[in-house]
């Protein structure tokens, strides 16, 4: 496989003077709407969109090779639950491409591609079956006819060539933009001398596709028509694993030196036969099947962790997590493995592609560690989950389904597969509530997109009314001590240990009753001596995570949001099995969520202390809300906030994140806190005493009498969680900043990763904007170009005004696109006008003072076709003017005006009517001007209709 990888490079970088690129990493850049690159053409795409920066490196290229890394496991391409069950599936794979970028086209193209597949490596042309695109009547394009001779010269039998429809054989690259005709080459794996043309594009496993050669000469409006492009441009992928398998003479990818070594060593490390290759009902216990799964995920493992894709709670990352623990299951569930065979394959599959990607030969010991440290966490949550859907089994009455509340604990808690979860069940003739299930769901995501707001209005089971709490209290029931929530520490290697925390159940509450006992199923408010989930409060969200019964590992009850009402933290709970007073609790909270919420909350005090930093001390905190996603500041202000100034503010934050100060936190006397000069503090109730967050500078320090630290660096008040160290936060960009109200701003933030990618799409943005910036100074004389630039701006516009990006950015591009909207508007009025008054004045000269005008006329649109009438009639007004505009796409424009004298006896509207009904199309207007359209076909007799119309009225 390296031999041809090697091959394919090197005969278009030395015989056909290709440049040779390395790789693009697997996590895009820039582009939001895409999980992982998935094609070679996306490092490209600003090429063929027109919009790469003319001074950048991109820009310079014309003809390009490379071998792509590629994933497709998510999003529309979502290749994750086919892999294994054939023999041709795969989440990464290498995609060998050939580019030119406005230099050659198609001759050459296929010219290339069949010297490379017959000469070099020498496959026998008979089994070779091209297609080509055999037109579209619907959109007017004809068959690719140009395409078709060239491989008839190049000795391909007529009976190898076959035209096929849009579906098959025309690329687009999406709704808009760059797409053209494509030709595929085809490989018949019988061979032996027969004619498989009919099997081509058929799904037959005997003849697949090879290669594909997209070429690029029409771009996609919005409104749907085609326009050529002004630069053609050859896009070529060819997946390396389908041609080895080809080359190799083998039926299936795993069969080639791609995979066999990733087998051999699953084999040595499992109590399972060898790999037989067997699928379907033949593959008895799916052996095959997981052999397949395991030698594909490790490769994409491996691949993603090394471009900085790591298992995770979103996007690209937990894809990647499902991969990961799909792996997993299959290793230990089906090939018997012991723990640790996923990371053991690491080097085999270094040795494999290693010399192709020198950066997997880097990071080798990282990836295994990774692979590691996740798997012994899904193995030990897939144990418990087993136990747990034991145990609920055994438990339920007959015939009835399994409790949706568990399934979703499960899933969301343990991060228990969905799908595991159905096969389980299915092998015990049980069926889950799936309606329940998807409603939990739903919520989850709801109040996950809303925050609290989206909560159910006064949760009846986490808000204790007035005689509960007069009750509690009567009863001598302690208020609930929520300090462990602060117990954590930084490891050696800079995570987070939060300590576990044992409780007990003091008083449950449900439906406004204080109660000893609650019942399987039923949601309720649960009371305990001891806490360390945080509590709703100081504009934090509540953790989440889950409890269980000492000594019984089995029964999990997820916890869904904790309050603090008088004293007490009340946990809402849903309760799997009977829960009563007495009872003995372990205590976990969901510990990427809370982290990600000490971030922000960190990142809200630098901020707050940036934003008096840079506008003043007169600016006051009205208000914030901190969730895991993102963090949001509300602030009383003099004036609106300028672009320097969110500039400013995000670097004086960074600055503070760079020297990473230590978070200083202690609980000091009110009276004393409220002495401390500088201190940040909203108008709201404090506790005493109370519990001051310093950054930098330690609490005692603070507190002396003649202390001006907190004038310096970030002091507040603030019962919230928080980041030991300030380096954690890693980066914060502000993403929003309005006036809410006269006088008080809001401004909307992200942190870490979100940061840093808001910050690569504002990047790819800006070098659109300079790019289209750049074409408007060349000022063209083409009105189609000059629409087409303008059509752009509005698309980018919308673009900018809605993707995440720094808000001081998208504030400098929507100053740049309001004013080239305004040039292109302006330039594309003049272009028109100039257009025009050349046409009207021939227009004049041949029909010389007529009292009517009828004729027809060249004009690119109705807009200019309007402005030759009103030419006409400005320079001869006593004349009536139709003219008409047949069209490239078989439509023909028509527009008029009629002279003030003939009114009202003579009316536009109704002449245009009459004349474009001769064309079956429509009209409409005024009695002075009037516009429509209509088909060719019946234009002569449309211009017989108009002389016509004319006389009888005048």
């Amino acid at each position: 496989a390296g031999q041809v990888r090697a091959a394919f490079l090197r005969f278009f970088q030395e015989r056909h003077g290709h440049r040779r690129l390395p790789s693009a990493p697997v996590r895009p850049r820039g582009d939001p709407r895409l999980l992982f690159v998935n094609a070679g053409m996306n490092q490209f795409k600003p090429i063929f969109l027109g919009t790469v920066h003319p001074r950048s490196e991109l820009a310079q290229h014309r003809r390009v090779v490379n071998s792509q890394k590629c994933v497709r496991a998510g999003g529309k391409h979502n290749d994750l639950e086919d892999v294994g069950r054939d023999t041709y599936h795969h989440t990464f794979f290498e995609m060998l491409g050939n580019w030119s970028f406005g230099d050659y086209f198609k001759e050459e193209a296929c010219s290339m591609a069949w010297e490379l597949l017959t000469e070099v490596y020498e496959i026998p042309r008979d089994r070779l079956y091209v297609t080509y695109f055999g037109g579209d009547s619907t959109l007017g394009l004809s068959a690719d006819e140009e395409c078709r001779d060239v491989w008839l010269r190049l000795g391909v039998p007529s009976s190898h060539v076959l035209p096929f429809p849009l579906k098959d054989n025309f690329w687009e690259m999406g709704d808009t933009g760059p797409c053209g005709p494509c030709t595929e080459i085809h490989y018949d794996h019988v061979g032996g001398g027969r004619n498989a043309a009919a099997l081509v594009n058929q799904g037959s496993p005997d003849v697949v596709e090879i290669w594909n050669l997209v070429f690029m000469q029409y771009s996609r409006e919005v409104e749907g028509n085609l326009l050529p492009l002004p630069q053609h441009h050859v896009d070529t992928g060819m997946g390396l694993e389908r041609l080895v398998t080809v080359l190799q003479n083998k039926r299936s990818n795993y069969d080639t030196d791609l995979f066999t070594p990733i087998l051999d060593a699953i084999h040595k490390s499992c109590r399972v036969p060898r790999y037989q290759g067997l699928v379907g009902a033949a593959d008895v216990g799916h052996v095959d099947m997981a052999y397949r799964v395991v030698a594909d995920h490790v490769r994409t493992l491996c691949v993603c962790i090394t471009d900085g894709v790591y298992p995770g709670f979103s996007g690209a990352e937990l894809v990647l997590r499902r991969i990961l623990r799909r792996a997993v299951r299959f290793c230990s569930e089906v090939l018997q493995a012991p723990p640790g065979l996923l990371a053991s394959l690491v080097p085999t599959v270094v040795e494999v592609l290693g010399d192709a990607y020198p950066e997997l030969t880097k990071n080798a010991d990282q990836i295994m560690d990774i692979i590691n440290e996740n798997e012994v966490a899904f193995l030990s949550s897939l144990e418990r989950g087993r136990r747990i859907i034991e145990r609920t089994v055994q438990q339920m009455e007959p015939s009835t389904n399994f409790p949706a509340e568990v399934a979703w604990s499960l899933y969301g808690n343990l991060g228990f597969p969905l799908d595991l979860i159905d096969l389980m069940l299915e092998e015990k003739g049980i069926s889950l509530d799936s309606a329940a299930f998807n409603k939990l769901a739903l919520d989850d995501a709801k109040r996950k997109a809303g925050g609290p707001q989206a909560a159910q209005p006064e949760n009846t089971n986490t808000h204790l009314d007035v005689h509960s709490l007069a009750q509690l209290r009567s009863s001598n029931v302690p208020a609930t001590d929520d300090s462990p929530k602060y117990a954590y520490t930084l490891g050696q290697h800079g995570q987070y240990e939060f300590s576990p925390c044992r409780a007990t159940v003091l008083m449950l509450y449900r439906d406004q009753c204080l109660q000893k006992e609650v019942g399987a199923g039923q949601h309720c408010g649960v009371i305990l001596d001891r806490t360390n989930f945080y509590a709703e409060q100081g504009g934090q969200d509540s953790d989440q995570g889950y409890m269980i019964r000492l000594g019984q590992q089995d029964v999990l009850f997820p916890v869904e949001s904790v309050r603090l009402c008088g004293g007490y933290v009340i946990h809402e709970v849903t309760a799997v099995e009977t829960l009563c007073v007495g009872d003995q609790v372990q205590l976990f909270v969901d510990e990427a969520q809370r982290l990600a919420c000490m971030t922000n909350h960190t990142a809200t005090h630098l901020l707050n202390f940036a934003l008096r930093h840079v506008l003043g001390d007169s600016t006051e905190q009205r208000g914030s809300h901190v969730t895991a996603e993102q963090l949001r500041f509300d602030f009383a202000t003099k004036g609106p906030v300028t672009v320097e100034q969110l500039q400013q503010v995000e670097q004086v934050v960074q600055d503070m994140i760079k020297r990473n100060e230590v978070v200083h936190m202690a609980e000091v006397p009110l009276t004393l806190a409220k002495r401390v000069q500088g201190l940040r503090a909203v108008d709201e109730g404090y506790p005493d005493p109370v519990r001051i967050v310093s950054l930098g500078v330690p609490v005692e320090s603070v507190l002396t009498c003649d202390s001006k630290a907190a004038m310096q660096t970030s002091v507040e008040l603030c019962c919230g969680t928080h980041l030991l160290q300030t380096g954690s936060v890693e980066d914060l960009a502000i993403i929003s900043e309005r006036q809410i109200v006269k006088g008080i701003s809001r401004v909307i933030a992200v942190t870490g990763s979100q940061a840093k990618q808001a910050r690569e799409v504002g990047q790819c943005l800006a070098m659109e904007v300079d790019s289209v910036s750049l074409r408007m100074k060349q000022r063209s004389t083409s009105i189609p170009e000059m629409q087409n630039l303008s059509k752009e701006v509005g698309q980018l516009t919308k673009v900018v005004s809605s993707t995440a990006m720094p808000q001081w950015q998208r504030k400098e591009l929507q100053t740049i696109l309001k004013a080239l909207q305004r040039t292109a508007n302006t330039a594309v009025k003049k272009l028109e006008l100039q257009q025009a008054e050349k046409k009207a004045q021939s227009l004049l000269a041949k029909h010389c003072n007529q009292p009517v005008i009828i004729d027809t006329v060249p004009a690119d649109s109705l807009s200019i076709l309007m402005k030759v009438v009103n030419q006409l009639c400005d320079k001869s007004p006593g004349t009536s003017v139709l003219l008409l505009s047949p069209q490239a796409s078989g439509e023909v424009l028509c527009a008029c005006q009629v002279s003030k004298n003939c009114l009202p006896a003579f009316s536009a509207a109704d002449w245009a009517v009459a004349v474009c009904t001769q064309m079956e199309g429509k009209a409409g207007g005024s009695p002075i001007v009037a516009k429509g359209s209509g088909n060719a076909r019946g234009m002569q007799g449309a211009l017989t209709t108009a002389l016509e119309f004319a006389h009888s009225k005048l």
